[in-house]
């Protein structure tokens, strides 16, 4: 029998409990911490990691239309002006890290709201970036390649969890045997820096992939030895070689605090209710 519409009574149940995503904070207060947030990360050479961690932030808090000003605001000399976007090489960059970090983010807050956040902004993208974004998988899974994407979630789970990453990966095998199976190959084909360094459009280095977790983990509360975990990964990344000046920075004491931190400033505004208020910031 096919089902074309939802009983009544079950349409009724489902407009219940918050079933949409959050409000959209007051736009000239997330101008204002965006605008802020930025010009902090400039200084210290760090708008890759900026942008990265503030899409994670927006994803989590779950207010979709925050993704869209957040692109305008990268993108353009003036926020409500279309022509003062810069060029398209720009906008591309920057289209494809937002939508790079948003898919990264479903391993830690989950698909729904990485649907809503990579909606939110291919709606907002313009169509010459919306045509220059890769359009075929680079992840597909067959054959000949599994054994490296396997092997790439070992190597990222061993960076981010040694001396512990044996002992972890047991004892999340005891809950259920086939969840750390699961969480290796996501680390290989979602999470780890995909093979071709920056020629590969949007990738994310082994740093940004922790602010990833970091940002989307601290924005969710709750989850603190998950956060922990992570923090230490983008402390480890300073191990990796090759690193740019940046993720040399994002990894360091310094920069890992900065990201918490800046993490933060975002999280006061679109997701009040998490965040301690001056009594707790005194403490720090």
């Amino acid at each position: 029998m096919t089902v074309k519409h939802l009983p009544p009574t079950v349409k009724q149940l489902l407009t219940l409990r918050t079933p949409q995503p959050r409000p959209t904070p007051s736009l000239s207060k997330l101008t204002g911490v965006l605008s802020s947030t930025y010009q902090d990360a400039k200084a210290k050479k760090a708008e890759r990691g900026w942008l990265t961690l503030a899409t994670c932030t927006l994803l989590t808090a779950n207010a979709p239309p925050t993704i869209g000003h957040l692109y305008r605001f990268a993108t353009r000399d003036e926020l409500e002006n279309a022509a003062t976007r810069r060029g398209l090489a720009e906008a591309l960059d920057k289209a494809a890290v937002m939508r790079e970090s948003a898919l990264k983010s479903c391993i830690f807050v989950g698909v729904p709201r990485t649907i809503l956040t990579l909606a939110s902004l291919h709606e907002t993208i313009e169509d010459d970036v919306r045509n220059g974004l890769r359009k075929a998988s680079v992840r597909t899974v067959t054959p000949e390649n599994v054994n490296e994407i396997v092997a790439r979630g070992e190597a990222l789970w061993a960076s981010i969890y040694e001396p512990h990453a044996e002992k972890l990966r047991n004892k999340l095998g005891s809950y259920h045997p086939d969840f750390i199976e699961f969480i290796i190959q996501a680390y290989g084909t979602v999470l780890s820096p995909l093979p071709g360094g920056d020629a590969v459009q949007g990738n994310l280095s082994r740093a940004l992939g922790s602010i990833v977790g970091t940002a989307c983990l601290r924005a969710e509360g709750g989850v603190g030895p998950q956060l922990t975990s992570h923090v230490f990964g983008l402390l480890k990344a300073r191990n990796e070689p090759g690193l740019s000046e940046e993720d040399c920075w994002l990894a360091s004491d310094e920069g890992t605090e900065w990201v918490v931190r800046t993490v933060d400033k975002l999280l006061d505004v679109v997701k009040p209710e998490l965040g301690g208020g001056p009594a707790q910031q005194a403490k720090l």
